[in-house]
């Protein structure tokens, strides 16, 4: 292998475990991980440690959780470890300059998308919901800028029509540890050229909200498919039933929130009569609601906590008459 290099990582989700996992692996010495402090996860909401800081201790690894690394001794405490190089991926802090500085060969960066498209927080849904035919791995060599520094290396994966966020997060995750080893030993030999990013083509994945998982039925089908693969299956979209007809009137005297239910998985369904009100149960066997342009089937769905169930078993629960319109 290739000379050894003084690391630091720099990460806290799921994602970036086999990117961790692989550098070490390799025989690199990773000997600091830097994660975001315990948070409160999980249905009973207890403070639990990142994926990456149990990670980190179980393979005995020094974790750092500065809830900032702007303060002068946080950098200090950085630069001290005398690194070759950090390896950030999806850290969740920015990173000043005095602490991009630091490492011989700077901070590297696994992003989840084939830069400059996609810069920011939620590459992989926004690659989703914009319709794109392709992702991908961009290894990158941190600058100042918002995910806009020269890229080192980069590999492509296909979005198909059936792939959802969950499966292009495990193979982006994936692909990251694999290009990552190699990356930095290349540039550590001095093997690679930092390619700047040009502007032409560049896109912002901005954060997601609550809002953005609703399925408002007047949108086009194939935007209605595209949001439900997004949000597939963590947390999911969402849509409301209508609420029971003996239900007592909302705070301000109007129509009273239905339950709502999570739709995992569905496909476009043709054409709906012209003048079908959006939200028209259009066929109560199989749930294929009307849409502000075509018909969406709901195939997979999940009741508040209960199991994700197929579509047909959810509507033998609850039954829906054909011509119900959805909130």
């Amino acid at each position: 292998m290739a000379d050894k290099l003084r690391l630091a990582f720099m990460g806290t989700p799921d994602f970036a475990l086999p990117t961790l996992r692989a550098l070490v692996d390799a025989g690199h010495e990773v000997v600091c991980v830097y994660t975001q402090p315990p948070a409160p996860a999980g249905r009973g909401h207890k403070v639990q440690p990142s994926p990456v800081q149990q990670e980190a201790e179980a393979r005995g690894i020094e974790v750092r959780t500065p809830a900032s690394l702007k303060d002068a001794d946080a950098q200090q405490a950085f630069a001290d470890l005398k690194l070759d190089a950090a390896v950030v991926v999806a850290y969740g802090l920015i990173l000043p300059q005095p602490i991009l500085e630091a490492p011989r060969l700077g901070c590297i960066n696994v992003h989840a998308s084939l830069l400059p498209r996609w810069r920011g927080a939620a590459p992989i849904q926004r690659a989703i919901l914009a319709g794109d035919s392709a992702s991908g791995i961009s290894i990158m060599q941190m600058d100042s800028g918002l995910d806009t520094g020269p890229v080192l290396a980069r590999e492509r994966t296909e979005i198909t029509h059936d792939t959802d966020a969950g499966q292009l997060h495990d193979t982006l995750a994936e692909m990251g540890a694999k290009l990552i080893v190699p990356t930095l030993e290349k540039l550590a030999a001095g093997e690679l050229t930092p390619e700047p990013q040009p502007e032409k083509g560049a896109t912002y994945a901005a954060k997601l909200s609550k809002d953005d998982r609703k399925l408002h039925w007047h949108r086009p089908a194939i935007e209605l498919e595209r949001l439900i693969r997004a949000f597939a299956p963590i947390p999911g979209a969402v849509a409301k039933l209508p609420a029971p007809k003996d239900a007592e009137p909302n705070a301000e005297g109007g129509q009273p929130d239905g339950e709502t239910l999570k739709v995992l998985r569905a496909r476009i369904a043709g054409a709906a009569p012209t003048g079908t009100p959006p939200g028209t149960v259009m066929n109560a066997r199989d749930f294929t609601v009307a849409t502000g342009l075509g018909c969406l089937k709901l195939v997979r769905v999940q009741r508040g906590g209960k199991n994700p169930m197929d579509a047909e078993e959810f509507l033998r629960g609850t039954p829906l008459k054909q011509g119900t319109v959805l909130p």
